[in-house]
């Protein structure tokens, strides 16, 4: 019996409590998360991934349903996945601010199109950047290694002793600030370009006044952005790697320990 006559299977109670730790995650973490996952994939992926970190580690549910302590343990379970995933949404921010960083300069920041991952309208650039660093998150087997750290987290913060500390809290709050590090860098490239000839025009202009500027300026701005891109495109490959190891090294360090 737990709290107001209820009776349930404990096997299945203890089930149902893994899965608000694993379901948390997934709805923060990119890939998992994404608005074309459906509902149903979720769920089966949370009770799958839960039954696998029943065997791993003991898991002791709260005694009653409707209790205060229950409710407690179930926050600090939803509080522990949604760190886990949202550490790598930080990072997955990375390229959207470098799209916003080089489209404005090629001026192209008006383009836009439907993101498959969040389901609302974002530039062009960042999409494709997005998807790219979805792939190589997917290439290095990034969502097994999210898997597996959520696992490892009911050995690290078994529950009942899952809060996250106020100093774990500020750590993940400043690593925000990684997204934006990031994505300055892997606009680094392009962007030093695209102001070395935003300068070319600048003097052009001050030389001879004339000369029009939308003319002469836009379609250069686009054709040194499109071969920069071109050009530079395995290095920030290479970067977005980068960006998932310290995304997926921060989850160890920042909410695990």
């Amino acid at each position: 019996m737990l709290g107001f006559g209820l009776a349930i299977e404990p096997q299945l109670w203890t089930l149902i409590f893994t899965m608000v730790r694993v379901g948390a995650a997934f709805i923060a973490a990119p890939v998992f998360g994404a608005v074309a996952v459906p509902v149903q994939v979720r769920i089966l992926l949370s009770a799958a991934i839960g039954i696998l970190a029943m065997n791993v580690a003991p898991i002791t549910p709260p005694a009653e349903i409707f209790a205060l302590t229950t409710f407690l343990s179930i926050a600090a379970e939803a509080l522990v996945g949604l760190s886990l995933g949202f550490i790598l949404q930080i990072a997955f921010a990375a390229p959207f601010v470098a799209s916003e960083v080089i489209g404005s300069s090629m001026g192209i920041g008006f383009a836009a199109m439907v993101d498959p991952q969040n389901g609302t309208a974002t530039p062009a650039l960042g999409t494709f950047l997005s998807v790219l660093m979805i792939l190589l998150f997917l290439s290095v087997d990034g969502h097994l290694v999210l898997v597996e750290l959520v696992v490892d987290s009911y050995t690290l913060l078994p529950p009942g002793q899952a809060w996250l500390g106020a100093e774990k809290l500020r750590d993940i709050a400043f690593f925000g600030g990684y997204a934006f590090m990031a994505g300055l860098l892997l606009a680094l490239p392009v962007g030093f370009l695209l102001l070395c000839l935003n300068l070319v025009v600048g003097m052009l202009s001050r030389s001879t006044p004339s000369l029009n500027l939308f003319a002469v300026g836009l379609p250069a701005s686009l054709l040194v952005g499109v071969v920069s891109l071109f050009v530079a495109m395995p290095a920030m490959g290479d970067y977005m790697l980068v960006i998932v190891a310290e995304a997926l090294s921060a989850l160890r360090s920042l909410v695990l320990g």
